[in-house]
């Protein structure tokens, strides 16, 4: 099982970076973990800011992301002021594979879908979950037939899907990654590249919930830019001019949201990203022979050594690419569009490191099912509690 925890403090990762130092958040208990302002004063304790779920906690709550290219699950019970994992479910579907071309998912990626659904739904049952939302992302927002797929979804598996906006999904990937952003003051940006979309937003941190001072969702993601663009060419030369279409599409789409932030603009910026890009080249960074959540969730590297990796992957073939530790042939095709838009986001926010998340919407979903239930618990015990102070008196 995992603890999803805030972290209580920084240290310096046994890693060494070349381009400067990498970090990490520590994935100590975090309850009592606190922080102070610029001056040294302590701020409150996170136990005191962050409501805590009903007293239940043997409750079993889901979360289901099912997005351009990956559906996932996550089931878990809380656990004080935060949640432990019991179950978790990752299968690469390619939802969206076509719909560029074709404005329609197709039979063979809504088939995809469904059987990981049907696991999702077997999951649900076997944890007796209490609570659960399921949300569809870009994908569906944009297919044609993205309606008649929820229906038929419904139908097949009993998961309700909630085809989400794309504030929406932002802001639930904000709430569930948030507590991994770097200290420090002013504004930062979280973002989200996605399968279909990427999502951008600038937030005042706070607690309990950062404030969204402005964001922007523009439909470029993995699949959607790679199939864009097009197929790879098989040289050197070709496929670093691709990439370089591909960092001029995304900066363009970037380019008002740009203009917007320009003013919140400091010498120490602080970055954070979720998605699989991004975790995906902190694992090259690292040098990880396999996949590994806990060095990556809550890493901070130095921008300068992701756009290194981002600019070597874009001149390799599919098939060197393949043949990196975690990077294999699932993610061989999809990287180099993750790397331009990553490249793209560190050119209207050049901050000097970056944060890197292994939580987003899923977690948002589950922090919202939680607090949303405690806070219904604790009107109905106010209301009990009324009605029998009005039967005594």
């Amino acid at each position: 099982m995992a603890d999803i925890n805030p972290p209580d403090r920084r240290e310096k990762a046994k890693n060494g970076a070349p381009q400067g130092e990498t970090r990490r958040h520590d994935k100590g208990n975090g309850h009592n973990s606190s922080s102070g302002d610029h001056k040294g004063r302590p701020q409150r304790e996170t136990r005191n800011w962050r409501r805590p779920p009903h007293k239940s906690y043997k409750q079993a709550y889901a979360a289901i992301d099912l997005g351009t290219n990956n559906c996932r699950l996550l089931i878990a019970r809380p656990n004080e002021e935060n949640f432990v994992v019991i179950d978790a479910f990752s299968r690469v579907v390619r939802l969206g594979e076509g719909l560029a071309q074709t404005g329609r998912l197709s039979d063979k990626a809504m088939d995809r879908a469904l059987g990981a659904l049907k696991v999702c739904s077997d999951k649900l049952r076997k944890r007796n979950v209490h609570l659960a939302r399921s949300v569809a992302t870009e994908a569906c927002r944009r297919a044609a037939n993205g309606e008649a797929f929820i229906e038929r979804v419904r139908r097949e598996t009993g998961i309700v899907l909630d085809i989400i906006s794309a504030q929406e999904e932002a802001r639930l990937a904000v709430l569930g990654c948030h507590i991994l952003l770097e200290d420090g003051i002013g504004p930062a940006i979280i973002f989200d590249i996605g399968g279909g979309s990427t999502e951008l937003v600038l937030i005042e941190p706070g607690a309990p919930v950062p404030r969204i001072l402005d964001w922007q969702s523009v439909p470029w993601g993995v699949v959607s830019l790679s199939e864009t663009v097009g197929a790879e060419p098989g040289d050197a030369h070709g496929r670093l001019a691709r990439y370089g279409r591909m960092k001029q599409l995304v900066r363009a789409s970037f380019a008002e949201f740009a203009d917007r932030i320009e003013k919140h603009h400091a010498p120490d910026q602080r970055l954070l990203g979720t998605s699989g890009t991004v975790t995906t080249l902190a694992s090259v960074h690292l040098g990880l022979p396999q996949y590994d959540r806990k060095a990556v969730d809550g890493l901070i590297v130095p921008s300068a050594s992701m756009r290194d990796i981002s600019q070597r992957l874009s001149g390799m073939s599919p098939q060197e690419r393949s043949q990196l530790d975690c990077i294999g042939q699932d993610r061989a095709d999809l990287v180099v569009a993750g790397c331009a838009i990553l490249e793209a986001i560190l050119d209207i926010w050049p901050a000097e490191r970056l944060g890197v998340a292994d939580r987003g919407i899923r977690e948002g979903i589950l922090r919202s099912l939680m607090a949303a239930d405690a806070e219904g618990a604790e009107a109905q015990a106010a209301l009990r509690r009324l009605k029998q102070a009005g039967a005594n008196s």
